[in-house]
């Protein structure tokens, strides 16, 4: 076993995850999975926000109870932690987002499927368990005849449970990272046989796409979305239920918790802080819903992303009234790290985090600073 290769039980936790894939994946990879947008504050205080959360243990609490068991969207999941969409995964890892479905499949845990996987949706879902569960992102094109003919493939897709319609990334952010590598967006091919995005990998040096194009990722994406006219579109195309991913604030989460039952579900999240800088941590709108429109829990699923690295992370977002909680970047590293054994590994280590976080949360009542 090389250095770069250790075995993956020796990794105990994601930060030790993302240095092996580091120093395992291309530099265009690493510089596409690692950047955030400008000088990265919102990447920054994705996690930095979960830390100024505190926890108050108490005593004398019996924690020999403890199911990690939940729903989502009513389908039954194992554990509340989901992965994200998560672009190019066959970047780090030739396995590639199959590889995560497959790690997912071990674990009980959901998925939603980026719209710029690197393999399609039905390679993606073809060894799914029959319980498995699935989302499919949506970007919507200023050429919707694309998006609905997507739509219909996935509508025919039983795994795909629900449509996540992304709202928190209409344009690229600057990724200085990226620009400086090369900018891997920049050889983004679009497939002659789908309408959504697939990276074209050379079988040999899974690093490197085979012809370079324009920026398909960004490029054709619909300016024009607007609650009412969006949402009565998408209906007439599925009648998967909704999941608005991206929103930030919550007067949004508001909105959109009038829009049931058609929006199951809303997902707190900046993008990974990839879209726009100093937009606020997930986290920072829970506590918002929290504070002044606590009812939308009730209507909505309100699932978060963004800088989960620990178990007590996943514990406080549950706490203050959060469903789900996603993973993004980890699972990418965890492909990275050592293929579908990183990615169960990654989910491992965060299962039992979540694990021990859930018993102290047993005996624990917390307080938000800040």
């Amino acid at each position: 076993m090389s250095a770069h290769n250790p075995p993956m039980e020796n990794l105990l936790n994601l930060d030790e995850i993302e240095d092996v894939a580091t120093r395992n994946v291309s530099k265009k990879a690493w510089a596409y999975y690692y950047s955030a947008s400008d000088d990265k504050i919102s990447k920054r205080l994705n996690s930095e926000a979960f830390r100024s959360i505190q926890l108050r243990p108490r005593t004398f609490i019996d924690c020999t109870e403890c199911n990690l068991n939940t729903e989502l969207l009513s389908n039954k999941v194992s554990i509340p932690i989901y992965v994200s969409p998560a672009a190019m995964a066959r970047l780090g890892h030739p396995a590639g987002e199959a590889g995560i479905a497959e790690a997912c499949r071990s674990f009980g845990a959901m998925q939603i499927i980026s719209n710029n996987a690197s393999m399609t949706p039905e390679q993606i879902v073809a060894n799914a368990a029959p319980d498995q569960v699935f989302g499919w992102q949506l970007y919507v094109q200023d050429d919707r005849s694309k998006s609905e003919r997507m739509l219909a493939r996935i509508n025919k897709l039983s795994a795909i449970k629900f449509v996540a319609l992304t709202l928190d990334s209409p344009v690229t952010g600057k990724r200085e990272d990226d620009e400086r590598s090369g900018n891997i967006l920049n050889t983004m091919v679009e497939s002659s046989s789908t309408e959504a995005v697939y990276q074209v990998v050379d079988e040999n040096d899974y690093s490197r796409p085979t012809k370079p194009t324009d920026d398909q990722t960004f490029t054709g994406l619909d300016p024009t979305l607007a609650w009412k006219e969006t949402l009565s579109w998408l209906e007439r195309h599925t009648a998967l239920p909704v999941v608005l991913k991206g929103v930030q604030t919550h007067e949004d989460a508001y909105i959109a918790s009038s829009y049931a039952p058609q929006v199951k579900g809303i997902i707190l999240s900046n993008h990974g802080g990839r879209s726009l800088d100093t937009a606020p941590p997930a986290v920072h709108t829970l506590l918002e819903i929290r504070k002044y429109c606590p009812e939308v829990f009730d209507k909505l699923d309100v699932w978060v992303d963004g800088g989960i690295k620990r178990g007590t992370d996943v514990v406080k977002a549950i706490c203050l009234g959060a469903r789900g909680v996603g993973i993004g970047r980890a699972a990418l590293w965890g492909l990275g790290a050592g293929g579908v054994e990183g990615v169960k590994r990654t989910l491992q280590s965060m299962e039992l985090l979540c694990f021990r976080g859930i018993l102290s949360l047993l005996m624990t009542r917390f307080s938000p600073h800040g």
